[in-house]
């Protein structure tokens, strides 16, 4: 392969976000939230849920670059993109994004009516995001969060199981904590080139307080729920040594505080969740939590 072909493959492969297909992997929560055996079927249908996410996932953030075009050209990370850099041209990704969603919709009909139903719910609602709600405050956040836990909702729906309500809390907040620390990052990130206004958006620095207030309490709240679901009579069924998931809670707690500590220094310029994939204290944090819980559900003794 020629270096010019290498390089439309990648400006390709970027313009589908292939990076943010990791969120999708939300999808897989419910299964071992609900400790379900890891069979065949159960593997292949979170796999196909995974692929039509993403596909839609792709389709959305096309439109979303073709829409923010001109912001985009402004930005001094987001120019790079392959639409603002001219590397493809629009029309390609309008002639892409029905290609796409046909793909999506035909593997979410395979996995489920249910699933498939909250897939069109995950379009629209991000369309709706990236033409509309992304600009009104702090709907942009609460929709962003909700966008998060519907992943885990539709990754139940593929697999025919109940979420509890805990989980589903759990989720809400931490998400919305997240939201928060990447529209706190991106204010400080703007006010550092002199700017007011947050391109794109409907923020203003001076709401820089408020973001980090909401950002904060929310993933604290999360740290909370998690605690509160301990006590109930639920997680003695589920987990054999349920005492070890008191350990998961300060190690959340730290790493929300390290993500916010981060983005005050302005070390986190990106999506919180991208930053923490590369991230070795997150990762690190990351395989002490899920050590904790593995040994809680295997009733693990020392």
């Amino acid at each position: 392969m020629g270096h010019d072909s290498a390089g439309v493959l990648l400006s390709f492969l970027r313009m589908l976000r292939l990076h943010q297909w990791s969120k999708n992997f939300l999808l897989f929560v419910p299964l071992f939230a609900s400790h379900l055996t890891l069979d065949s079927l159960v593997l292949k249908k979170l796999a196909v849920s995974f692929l039509a996410f993403s596909f839609c996932a792709s389709s959305v953030y096309i439109i979303n670059d073709i829409v923010d075009l001109e912001h985009d050209r402004l930005h001094p990370i987001k120019r790079h993109r392959p639409f603002a850099a001219q590397e493809i041209a629009p029309r390609v990704g309008v002639a892409l994004v029905p290609l796409l969603l046909t793909s999506s919709t035909l593997l979410g009909l395979w996995v489920g009516n249910t699933f498939l139903a909250l897939l069109v719910v995950y379009f629209l609602v991000t369309c709706a995001y990236s033409v509309w709600l992304k600009k009104m405050v702090p709907v942009d956040c609460m929709t962003l969060a909700l966008l998060y836990t519907l992943r885990i909702v539709a990754g139940a729906a593929a697999v025919q199981v109940s979420l509890s309500f805990w989980l589903l809390t759990f989720s809400f907040f931490i998400f919305l904590s997240l939201a928060n620390l990447k529209r706190f990052a991106e204010l400080q990130f703007q006010s550092s080139l002199g700017k007011v206004e947050l391109d794109g958006r409907g923020y203003i620095y001076s709401d820089v307080d408020l973001v980090r207030t909401i950002g904060i309490s929310s993933g604290f709240t999360s740290s909370l729920v998690l605690a509160l679901y301990l006590q109930g009579e639920t997680v003695k069924i589920l987990y054999p040594r349920p005492e070890f998931i008191w350990i998961a809670i300060p190690i959340i707690l730290l790493w929300i505080n390290l993500l916010w500590v981060n983005a005050e220094r302005g070390l986190l310029r990106v999506d919180p969740l991208d930053y923490a994939m590369r991230d070795k204290a997150s990762l690190s944090l990351g395989l002490v939590t899920l050590t904790c819980f593995f040994l809680a559900s295997n009733g693990i003794n020392f």
